[in-house]
């Protein structure tokens, strides 16, 4: 019997410190963080001192985009932030929801990447957009950066990364799957292999994540009085669409 199953999302909770093991912050993200300052530096029409990352997580892609902006950073998850804190003690973290925040200012720059993933209907997904366009000064560039859109969904896909610190091994499996293409989401499955120095230990992980074709996006952030224009970014055998907003003047 094919039963409901929940998300657990136990990378923000009790693996969060896991996250500092996949992926390292200086090496594998700033080549990333260095696309992001470009397009802001090329699509800003006003001087771009201050960034806000919207779903800032761990704080990887703020270690990198530090070095270019006044960078705050906001996410809905206490542990992430502790980790961002820690990584980032110069920086500015705001615990709140990417749908429902309001800081009471406006940045030159904001950047939304694979957190947007997260929203998992198109209410929420437009909510988001609409917090990302209240959050930017005229003139300003919001970049967003889809983890995956209709067109580069690959059914069944399965990666694996490994990692080791201090006697912990871990290999990370993560798997992507659609179980309706009709709707706007799938769902992401992580196992955790995880030998503290030899000893195996097992753990698993489920999000429901949204996914929506490149014209849903174009007509959202239209709609979201953007004005789009589209770059990719490529990173070994994956290329991601970067969508750079300029908000009118």
């Amino acid at each position: 019997m094919i039963t409901d199953v929940k998300d657990t999302c136990r990378l923000y909770t009790d693996l969060a410190w896991l996250w500092p093991l996949w992926g390292d912050a200086s090496t594998q993200y700033a080549h990333y963080g260095e696309h992001v300052t470009g397009l802001v530096r090329r699509h800003a029409r006003r001087p771009t001192r201050t960034l806000l990352d919207i779903g800032c997580g761990g704080g990887k892609n703020v270690l990198n985009l530090a070095r270019h902006f006044e960078v705050t950073g906001v996410d809905l998850n206490p542990a992430m932030l502790a980790q961002a804190k820690a990584l980032n003690p110069g920086c500015r973290f705001v615990e709140g929801d990417m749908r429902t925040f309001r800081l009471g200012r406006r940045f030159d720059a904001v950047l939304m990447d694979d957190a947007i993933s997260h929203m998992s209907s198109r209410a929420d997904f437009v909510a988001a957009l609409r917090t990302a366009h209240a959050h930017l000064e005229p003139g300003g560039v919001m970049v967003a950066t889809p983890d995956v859109t209709t067109e580069t969904f690959r059914q069944n896909r399965t990666t694996t990364t490994t990692a080791a610190r201090e006697g912990i091994d871990v290999v990370f499996v993560e798997n992507v799957y659609d179980p309706d293409p009709a709707d706007e989401h799938y769902e992401t499955t992580v196992l955790y292999l995880i030998r503290d120095h030899g000893r195996l230990r097992i753990e698993t992980d489920r999000w429901t994540m949204g996914i929506f074709a490149l014209d849903a996006w174009r007509r959202v952030l239209h709609e979201t009085d953007f004005e789009v224009h589209d770059s990719s970014y490529v990173v070994d055998e994956d290329a991601y669409t970067v969508f750079a907003c300029i908000k009118p003047a």
